[in-house]
């Protein structure tokens, strides 16, 4: 499989930050791994037109799980992939939190996503008071199994393990706790999709940065990283980029 480095930028960005995405390319023109970047949905038809013809990939943050029809202020993944998208987050802590997803919604949005022809990058992650409860494994492999979406593939599947409490704090798990749940997602997922799960891609996120990309990405069953702050500046994403394609 080919590695991704995958950068959400949150709700942050206007048309000047797409300065950021001719600086990216101009550093890693033609970079070993994948990249995508998700911008606010405001930027996507704008950004997939400067990385137009590059190795860039342009993705969305969020989506909603029907096709269309009177859902004011929402936007489907047809919209999204007719904007240029090719990716879509769904399922982010911050969603789960903020607006209450469940793991029923978050599977009814990686489905709309599938069916719309893009790849859906599925998030879980354990919150502080969980982990150190000793519930990591049990609360993930339930995410996972209500979150991922059915008939998926390694072509049409991307896996995020995002644990809540390292997401913007600086603080990451030591390196064999993200082995611990990224061996035990490739399990639970070979039980899901069965040989599948070998070409799906999963991702650590939670305040990957340049100074600790190059061991995370050494841990086995790391594909990528998902990234947040460190990818709204292409000095620090181009950093990871370039951790990761020498991984």
């Amino acid at each position: 499989m080919k590695k991704l480095a995958a950068g959400n930028w949150k709700m942050n960005g206007t048309l000047a930050s797409l300065a950021e995405v001719g600086a990216l390319l101009g550093d890693h023109p033609k970079p070993a791994c994948e990249m995508l970047l998700c911008p606010p949905a405001t930027l996507i038809a704008a950004m997939s037109t400067a990385a137009r013809g590059s190795a860039l990939m342009v993705g969305a943050q969020d989506c909603h799980p029907k096709p269309q029809g009177a859902h004011t202020g929402d936007l489907s993944a047809a919209i999204l992939r007719d904007a240029g998208a090719t990716h879509v987050i769904v399922g982010h802590s911050e969603r789960r939190t903020d607006h209450g997803e469940t793991d029923a919604l978050v599977r009814s949005k990686a489905e709309a996503v599938v069916d719309a022809g893009l790849v859906a990058i599925v998030c879980i992650g354990e919150t502080e008071a969980q982990r150190d409860s000793g519930k990591t494994l049990a609360v993930i492999g339930t995410q996972i199994d209500g979150s991922i979406p059915g008939g998926a593939t390694a072509a049409s599947l991307v896996v995020a393990y995002e644990p809540v409490w390292a997401i913007g704090t600086g603080r990451t798990p030591t390196l064999s706790e993200i082995a611990e749940v990224h061996s035990f997602l490739r399990g639970r997922l070979r039980g899901l999709i069965g040989s599948e799960a070998e070409g799906v891609r999963i991702l650590y996120g939670g305040s990957v940065k340049p100074s600790n990309a190059a061991e995370i990405f050494a841990v086995p069953h790391v594909d990528g990283a998902l990234v947040g702050g460190a990818s709204l500046k292409a000095a620090d994403f181009g950093a990871i980029v370039a951790a990761l394609s020498a991984a």
